[in-house]
Formats: structure tokens, sequence, C-alpha cells
């Protein structure tokens, strides 16, 4: 069976890696917009914030199993299956859009507004205070919330499994729940949690070698 746990481990980082790579390029932008659209910020809009933050807590407070079936039509559209590896990291983008949006938000509220009025008062464009003032001095926080949206994508990837796609979730139930094998479910256990403590000690030392710079 070592073939087949290999195979079901790069199946789980090609979900993951892909899945959370489309939740940066889009959870980042969306993020953006919720800081920027508060009240007292450059792009402030009462109702559009109040909209966006309403559908990123719609989106979060869907439960994983369910959002992978509710979006079924769209998956279709999109990769023209419903199942497979494609169809889970549609799933999984979907889902982690939203989270990693509202962890942008949350870094992007860190920044002290001394450092925000300064560059305003030195000519700063809404662009310019984004890129060169925003974004930097919240990265160790982006860093933070990019490794704990990638750890919730790992367990939602063992989810898929029910649904009939690969990695290390369908392994445990096709060849270890189903089949009553206990050492396929352990492994699988093993290697899910190893994968967990790498991306969290990745993301730890990525933080702190920032926050020392």
């Amino acid at each position: 069976m070592y073939k087949e746990i290999s195979i079901a481990t790069l199946e789980t980082l090609l979900m993951v890696g892909v899945s959370g790579l489309f939740s940066i390029l889009l959870g980042l932008p969306l993020g953006i917009l919720l800081y920027g659209s508060q009240k007292g910020r450059f792009w402030a809009n009462t109702w559009a914030y109040r909209l966006l933050s309403f559908a990123v807590n719609v989106g979060r407070s869907i439960p994983f199993i369910i959002l992978f079936i509710a979006i079924m039509p769209f998956t279709k559209f999109l990769v023209h299956k419903t199942i497979g590896i494609p169809a889970a990291i549609v799933a999984l983008t979907v889902a982690a859009i939203p989270f990693y949006a509202r962890v942008v938000e949350m870094a992007l509220n860190e920044v002290p507004n001394g450092i925000i009025e300064a560059a305003y008062a030195m000519g700063a464009s809404h662009g310019q205070m984004i890129a060169k003032v925003l974004l930097p001095e919240s990265l160790v926080g982006l860093i933070r919330g990019l490794t704990l949206t990638l750890v919730n994508l790992i367990g939602y990837s063992a989810m898929t499994g029910f649904t009939g796609t690969g990695g290390l979730g369908a392994m445990a139930i096709n060849y270890g729940y189903n089949r009553y094998d206990t050492q396929i479910i352990i492994l699988t256990v093993v290697i899910m949690v190893a994968l967990v403590q790498l991306i969290q000690l990745c993301g730890e030392y990525a933080s702190s070698a920032l926050s020392y710079r």
C-alpha cells in the first residue's frame, strides 16, 4: 500500500497547494476591499462593507461537506465534473477565500493609524498606501493567517474523501474504514499530523524571521 499512500499524499498536497494559491489570489483583494470599505478608511462605504462582510460570514459559516455538495453545479460549470481532484480544488478554494479574506482584514486593522496618517501626509495615493504601507506592515499577520488557512485546508481535504475524490481522506475511508484496516487509518492520520506540523513550523519560522528583520 506504500505506493497508494504516496500517491494519496501527493494528491492532498496538490489540493491544498493549488487551493491555497487561489485563496491568496482571490482572498487578499477581498480582504483589502473589506478593510478599505470600513468607516473612516479610504473607500469608506457602510453598505458595501455590510454586504461584503455578510457574504464572507455566510461563506465561513457553511460546513465544508455541505458547501461541497451545494456548489456542485458551479463546480461542474468550471471543471466539467463534480468529483475528483479538480472538483475538490474548486470546493476547497471557495471555502478558503472568505476565511483568508477575514484574516487579511484583521491583519490590516492591526496597522497603527499613525503610520497610515504619516503616509497620507507625505502624499501617498490609495494604491501606494496598500502596496507600500499596509501590506508590508501587516506581512507577519498575513503569513500567520495563511498558515492557519493551509492547516484548515488539510482538514477540509480529508472530508473530500466522502465524495469520491482522492487524497489521504479517500485512502482512510476506502482502505481503512471500508476494509476495516486500522493500520491504514493510523498511517493516514500520522501523515496528516506531520503535514500540519510542517506547515505550522514553516509559518512560524517565516513570521519570526520577518518580526526580527
